[in-house]
């Protein structure tokens, strides 16, 4: 497999797994995040990446990211509106081919794939495995173990 240069904006817990576990997998990362104290959650056992501090929606930011040397950015903030932003941006403005963003309000999700962005709903997932889990409870007649 190739290695892929990725930027990954927002370092929480979503950003900051994928983060290791891309680098650990042998691609090229750049975390960006508003706050220092956040790239602390990336592992400094797998991850060999760099860090930007800083904001995302700022074009400065993405160049110093090497935006327009990206195979693929991931939009991971906990912020739909910030990251609907940058998404566009890094594939309309500086010609990211793959854009990822989460959204975690599912009605906004028809929008983003409608600006050719692809998604993941972390809402939509829950209500899935929640609404699986509640049935498989009824039909075992008790508690789900």
């Amino acid at each position: 497999m190739k290695s892929l240069y990725v930027v990954i904006v927002g370092c929480g817990r979503l950003g900051s797994h994928l983060a290791n576990l891309l680098s650990r997998e042998g691609h090229r990362v750049v975390v960006i995040d508003q706050a220092g104290a956040s790239f602390g959650k990336l592992s400094s056992e797998t991850f060999s990446g760099f860090r930007v501090q800083g904001d995302a929606s700022e074009p400065a930011i993405l160049r110093k990211a090497k935006i327009d040397q990206a195979d693929l950015l991931i939009t991971a903030t906990h912020a739909d509106n910030v990251n609907l932003m940058v998404a566009l941006v890094a594939k309309r403005v500086f010609g990211v081919q793959h854009v990822m963003a989460r959204v975690y309000d599912p009605s906004r999700e028809q929008m983003y794939h409608d600006l050719g962005l692809e998604t993941v709903c972390p809402t939509l997932i829950a209500g899935e495995a929640f609404f699986k889990l509640v049935y498989r409870a009824i039909e075992g007649g008790g508690a789900v173990k």
